[in-house]
C-alpha cells in the first residue's frame, strides 16, 4: 500500500518522490506508513511529484507538509514538479495568520512612535497591494482552468445572475426613471430662459445612455450585490465553512468568486440596457407633461441628438464595472476573520470600495472617451 501511495526515486543529488492515490483520513495509517519509509539519506534536493495524486484531503496534506519541512529541517531543498497543491496554501495561512495575531500584540504597544506607525501603516498598504494583485491572478488562473465544462458551474452562475440581475430591476428601474425626470425638469427650467426647451431631449438621452444609466446601475449593484458577496463569505469564513471546503480538496475561489463574477458580468450590462429604457420613458414622460413634446416629436428628435457610439459608450462600461464590484466584494469577504464585527466592517469597506472604484474607472472611461472621441 505504501508503495502505491509513494515512490521514491533517485538520480544524483536528486532525489524524486512521486505521490500516488488518494491521500485523505481514511488512509491515514498507509500514509504514516509510507512517509516513514521517505528518507533524505544524502540527498541535496526534493522533487516532488504530486501531478498523479487523486485526492488529498487537509490531513494528507499536514503530514505531508510536516514530513517535508523535516527534510528542508535537516539540510534538504524541497522543490515541487508545478504547483504544490492547493491545501499547502492554506496552511501556510493559518500559519501566517497566527505569527500575525502574535505580532499585533507586539505593534500595539508602540503605537505612540510617530514614525513606527508611519512605517508599519506603508507596510500594510503594501502587503494589501500584493495581496490584491494576489487575488487577482488567482482569480484569473480559476477562471482559465473553468474553460473546462466539467469546471463550470451554471447551476450557480444562473443563480448569481437571477439574484443580482432579475431581482434588482425594481429598484433599478425605478432609480433610472427618477432621475431621468429629475434631469429634464431641472433641464427645462434653465433652457426655457432661452427658448430652447426641445433641447432637454438632447441632454436626457446623452446622459442617462452614456453616464447615468450605467453609473447609477452599478451604484445600486455596489450596495446591493457587492455587500452582499462580501458578508455571504465573510459568514462562510465565520462558520469554517471555506476551510471545510479546503479540507474536502474543493477550490473555493472555483465555487464562491468564479460563480459571482461571472453572474454579475451578465447581469450588469442586460440591467443597463434596462435603466437606459428606463431612464429614456421618463425624459419622455416629462417632455410630454411638461413640454408638450409628444412621443411622436420624442422619438425623432432622439434619433437626431444620438450618435451612432452614444449606447455603446455606456454599454462597455459596464463588464468594468462588473468586475471592480463582484473582485471588491468577494476579496473582502475572503478576508473576514475572528469575529461578527470584522464582518461588518469589510462588508462597508467592499460597499465604499467598489463606488469609490466605479466613480474612478468611469472618470478615467470619460477621459479616454474624449480623447478617441468615441
Amino acid at each position: 500500500m505504501a508503495r502505491e501511495l509513494l515512490e521514491q526515486a533517485r538520480t544524483g543529488d536528486a532525489l524524486t518522490v512521486r505521490l500516488n492515490g488518494a491521500w485523505r483520513i481514511e488512509n491515514i495509517a498507509a500514509i504514516e506508513a509510507a512517509l516513514a519509509q521517505l528518507s533524505q539519506a544524502g540527498a541535496q534536493r526534493i522533487i516532488v511529484d504530486a501531478r498523479s495524486l487523486e485526492e488529498l484531503d487537509l490531513s494528507g496534506a499536514w503530514l505531508l507538509r510536516e514530513h517535508l519541512q523535516s527534510l528542508q529541517g535537516a539540510g534538504g531543498q524541497v522543490e515541487f514538479t508545478g504547483e504544490p497543491p492547493s491545501q499547502f496554501a492554506f496552511l501556510e495561512e493559518i500559519s501566517a495568520q497566527q505569527l500575525e495575531e502574535t505580532a499585533a500584540v507586539e505593534r500595539r504597544s508602540g503605537w505612540r512612535n510617530p514614525l513606527g506607525w508611519l512605517g508599519r501603516v506603508s507596510v500594510q498598504q503594501w502587503h494589501h497591494a500584493i495581496d490584491g494583485v494576489g487575488y487577482l491572478g488567482r482569480v484569473a488562473v480559476t477562471g482559465l482552468r473553468s474553460l473546462r465544462p466539467r469546471h463550470l458551474r451554471l447551476a450557480s452562475i444562473t443563480r448569481h445572475i437571477y439574484e443580482t440581475g432579475i431581482q434588482a430591476i425594481p429598484i433599478v428601474s425605478l432609480i433610472a426613471f427618477l432621475i431621468s425626470v429629475i434631469i429634464a425638469y431641472l433641464s427645462a427650467q434653465q433652457l426655457r430662459q432661452f427658448g430652447a426647451e426641445i433641447f432637454t431631449v438632447d441632454l436626457v438621452a446623452i446622459a442617462v445612455l452614456r453616464e447615468m444609466g450605467v453609473l447609477l446601475t452599478a451604484i445600486i449593484v455596489a450596495g446591493r450585490s457587492g455587500s452582499a458577496f462580501a458578508a455571504e463569505i465573510g459568514v462562510m469564513r465565520l462558520n469554517d465553512e471555506i476551510d471545510a471546503l479546503h479540507s474536502m480538496g474543493v477550490d473555493p475561489w472555483e465555487v464562491l468568486v468564479l460563480p459571482r463574477l461571472i453572474g454579475l458580468l451578465i447581469a450588469l450590462p442586460l440591467l443597463t440596457v434596462v435603466a437606459d429604457a428606463m431612464g429614456l420613458a421618463g425624459g419622455a414622460l416629462l417632455s410630454s407633461l411638461l413640454l408638450d413634446i409628444s412621443l411622436t416629436q420624442f422619438i425623432p428628435r432622439l434619433q437626431d441628438a444620438l450618435a451612432p457610439t452614444t449606447f455603446w459608450a455606456g454599454l462597455i462600461k459596464a463588464p468594468v464595472f462588473a468586475a471592480l464590484i463582484a473582485m471588491v466584494g468577494t476579496y473582502r469577504g475572503m478576508q473576514v476573520r475572528d469575529s461578527s464585527r470584522e464582518l461588518g466592517r469589510l462588508t462597508t469597506v467592499a460597499v465604499v470600495e467598489s463606488i469609490f472604484l466605479v466613480i474612478f474607472a468611469d472618470a478615467i472611461f470619460a477621459i479616454v472617451f474624449v480623447e478617441l472621441d468615441f
